[in-house]
């Protein structure tokens, strides 16, 4: 008598189990609660709505997945993309909305409105304020962003840098939307403010250099005395070390873990950068956050402003006596309720800071998006920050 023992797959492979499995649950409640809410059966629809209605559903949950692994696969397709991430913000803003709409109906229940004008009356609401939500997202998203200027008191800042203005530009993510002329015009913006110093700190594009090279190209043009630019976690998915060379071509200082010096008289102000974080575990040599090395060389009593891309790196800057950390990466949440998930994993959604007795945490909300071509009660910005003496 012979036996045979399966082995057990491989890690490759229970990965993408795993991976296929979150990526359906997902799919199902993104596509089928709202379902539940324009199509319940309480709101006894005319048949046709119902078939063409569920069909519309069936279609768009199968695709979606599909063109999700399209576009992220080996392939890497711009046109699949587009199409299943603006799905993915539409779906997402449904479901949210589903949820609110859902206790609505409760409370339609409980004061005795009977179906099917309640369940027709929660459908027709959640149809108008989904579709109105998706319009304004995307042209939020679209528009050049709008300045936020903010005042910073460092209390070690000397006063000959009193007024020092500086531009912040965080998580471009230029992608498979072709937003050249956004970027023109984001960067004739950033110049009219003629700042002091304009900062980039990171997320500056989902793709290599010359699937974007286009898109990027404005960032050349940007006006100001000092540019400097950190690397994104995005970055790490499409070469970032291409990426610091390319900023380095079009006239800007890539901090990699490196710092420079201003000086005005005998009065210093240090500019540091650091990787992102993600950078150790990418697979790119010398890549990682390294705030000692950043920082090697600076004086004790030298006032230090940090880039670098995500805000849960304040912790490692108030240790180091940063005296204010300039950082992106939340995009404020983007595509609202999303922002209470961001905030279980960064310490500040987006905005002025402070932490410890010294150190300041500046978190722009990005002039871009990701993903979804969407921003609802989330907008971009561009952060016009005036440091001042104490």
């Amino acid at each position: 008598m012979s036996s045979t023992t399966t082995a057990p797959p491989r890690p490759s492979a229970r990965r993408r189990v795993t991976f296929t499995a979150v990526l359906l649950t997902l799919t199902a409640l993104l596509f089928w609660l709202p379902w539940t809410g324009l199509l319940a059966p309480g709101a006894r629809w005319p048949w046709p709505v119902q078939v063409v209605g569920t069909a519309f559903f069936v279609v768009t949950s199968v695709a979606f997945p599909l063109l999700l692994v399209r576009a992220h696969g080996r392939r890497h397709s711009d046109r699949a993309s587009r199409v299943a991430h603006l799905m993915l913000g539409v779906a997402w803003v449904f479901f949210a909305w589903t949820v609110i709409t859902h206790v609505l109906r409760l409370v339609l229940a409980v004061v005795g409105v009977e179906n099917p004008f309640r369940a027709r009356f929660v459908a027709i609401t959640l149809l108008v304020v989904g579709l109105a939500l998706v319009g304004y997202g995307i042209r939020e998203a679209r528009r050049v962003p709008r300045v936020k200027r903010t005042d910073v008191v460092l209390p070690r800042l000397d006063k000959a840098f009193d007024g020092l203005t500086i531009a912040v530009l965080a998580d471009t993510h230029y992608g498979a939307i072709d937003r050249t002329k956004w970027s023109v015009g984001t960067v004739a913006a950033v110049n009219a403010l003629d700042p002091d110093v304009v900062v980039h700190v990171g997320d500056i594009a989902d793709g290599t250099v010359a699937q974007r090279r286009g898109q990027a190209a404005a960032l050349g043009d940007v006006r100001a005395r000092h540019l400097f630019y950190v690397s994104g976690n995005h970055e790490y998915g499409s070469n970032a070390q291409a990426w610091l060379d390319h900023m380095t071509e079009l006239g800007w200082t890539s901090l990699h873990n490196q710092h420079r010096v201003l000086e005005r008289g005998d009065a210093r102000l240090v500019f540091a950068g650091v990787d992102d974080v993600t950078g150790a575990y990418s697979g790119e040599a010398g890549h990682g956050a390294d705030l000692d090395a950043a920082l090697a060389g600076t004086r004790a009593d030298d006032a230090v402003v940090l880039l670098a891309h995500q805000p849960s790196e304040i912790p490692k800057a108030v240790a180091a006596g940063v005296d204010l950390q300039l950082s992106g990466h939340t995009h404020g949440g983007q595509i609202w309720p999303f922002h209470l998930l961001v905030r279980l994993q960064q310490p500040v959604l987006a905005g002025l800071s402070r932490h410890g007795e010294r150190t300041r945490l500046y978190t722009s909300r990005g002039a871009g998006f990701w993903g979804p071509p969407l921003r609802v009660f989330a907008p971009s910005e561009i952060s016009l920050l005036t440091l001042r003496a104490a």
